[in-house]
């Protein structure tokens, strides 16, 4: 840890790369050609997942309790080795739907007389669904819900052993000067002080980490927009807040100090500084991502322009038809993928594998018990 200026502490990586929220390389790299800058040592020779904690691997069983998962109690290389794309959103019903859409998209089979079964259940907390390579998991709304599910899901990556991993989070936001139903791909995560970082404080201290995504995924999601769609994709700085209202400027909330022209005013500054949207999630989804040495990207749908109003007014089937167009986009990507590897013919479902019955239910227990 080293301090800035302002006594605030930064994170260093052990080669002293990182500085003020972001990589040494960033600031020294054309943007056209930025490319993925991991901390050392997140990956092993195969590509699969290394945590940074070495703690886990001295643990008779890891319990992922609000999945309802644990090491001990689940076959996870069995269940989940064969994941390729992690796809994360709000809403459980949205990632529900996500999880249909996928497997038509790339052509999953389930057995005759089967059913996609929410895996985490018993959790209580989050929904996850998968399709073949295909995660798809609900993350809550904000910074807090958003970072817990990170920690396991990579924790998860890492005892299943799957190789080189793409996280993407597929979101719902407001715009800055662009029209409801765009398709943002964000290019540049930065905080509500317009910081391309995530802050934490971890005992008493503050740490800030790079929110940085992956360069390369972002010009890939893009150049998979078709002329055809009727609607914009574009990309741009996205901000992140901790809250819906007074943090994100609305006039509406149950409490606001501050005027239409205070309001207008900010958000013409955040329009200058390159900011097209607002959501709740993006910088620590990057910096937890990029901390972990994943590839990473967020795409959201706009609802509204912010520099026209604070509430969202569209009628329902509008925005549920808006909401499709981030998720369209991203199973192009997948399909792509998977296709250059092969793997889109006689995709077949993995089943459930309960190592230990015992701690199985002991799993859902503690997760039960943490309600």
């Amino acid at each position: 840890m080293s301090k800035n200026g302002n006594g605030t502490l930064l994170e260093v990586s052990n080669n002293g790369d990182y500085k003020n929220g972001r990589s040494k390389h960033e600031n020294n790299v054309d943007e056209d050609e930025e490319a993925s800058f991991f901390p050392p040592n997140t990956r092993y020779n195969d590509g699969s997942v290394r945590l940074r904690n070495p703690n886990i691997e001295l643990m008779d069983q890891d319990i992922l309790y609000h999945l309802a998962l644990g090491s001990g109690s689940h076959d996870l290389q069995e269940m989940f080795g064969d994941v390729k794309f992690v796809c994360m959103g709000g809403t459980p019903k949205r990632m529900e739907n996500f999880a249909h859409f996928i497997m038509d998209e790339i052509g999953y089979k389930l057995p005759a007389g089967t059913q996609l079964q929410d895996i985490s259940a018993f959790s209580y907390r989050y929904s996850m669904y998968k399709v073949g390579p295909v995660l798809s998991i609900s993350h809550g709304m904000g910074v807090p819900s958003l970072g817990i599910l990170l920690h396991e899901m990579i924790k998860l990556m890492y005892h299943a052993k799957c190789k080189n991993p793409i996280f993407i989070r597929i979101g719902t936001c407001g715009g800055i000067g662009v029209e409801g139903g765009t398709v943002v791909i964000t290019d540049d995560a930065v905080d509500g002080l317009l910081r391309s970082t995530h802050e934490l404080a971890i005992l008493g201290k503050i740490v800030h980490r790079p929110a940085v995504v992956d360069k390369r995924l972002v010009r890939e999601l893009k150049s998979l927009a078709s002329p055809d769609d009727p609607y914009d994709t574009i990309t741009g700085k996205t901000m992140c807040t901790s809250d819906f209202y007074e943090g994100q400027g609305r006039l509406d909330g149950a409490f606001c100090d501050f005027s239409e022209q205070d309001k207008m005013d900010y958000l013409e500054k955040l329009h200058n500084f390159g900011v097209v949207n607002i959501e709740m999630e993006c910088t620590i989804f990057a910096a937890l991502t990029h901390h972990a040495g994943i590839k990473a990207a967020v795409v959201c749908v706009t609802l509204l322009d912010r520099l026209k109003g604070d509430q969202v007014m569209s009628p329902k089937e509008v925005m549920n038809e808006w909401q499709q167009r981030p998720q369209i986009l991203v199973s192009r990507l997948i399909r792509k993928h998977l296709a250059q590897v092969g793997a889109l013919k006689n995709l077949a479902s993995t089943p459930s594998a309960i190592k230990s019955p015992r701690r199985f239910k002991l799993v859902q227990q503690e997760s039960e018990a943490h309600e």
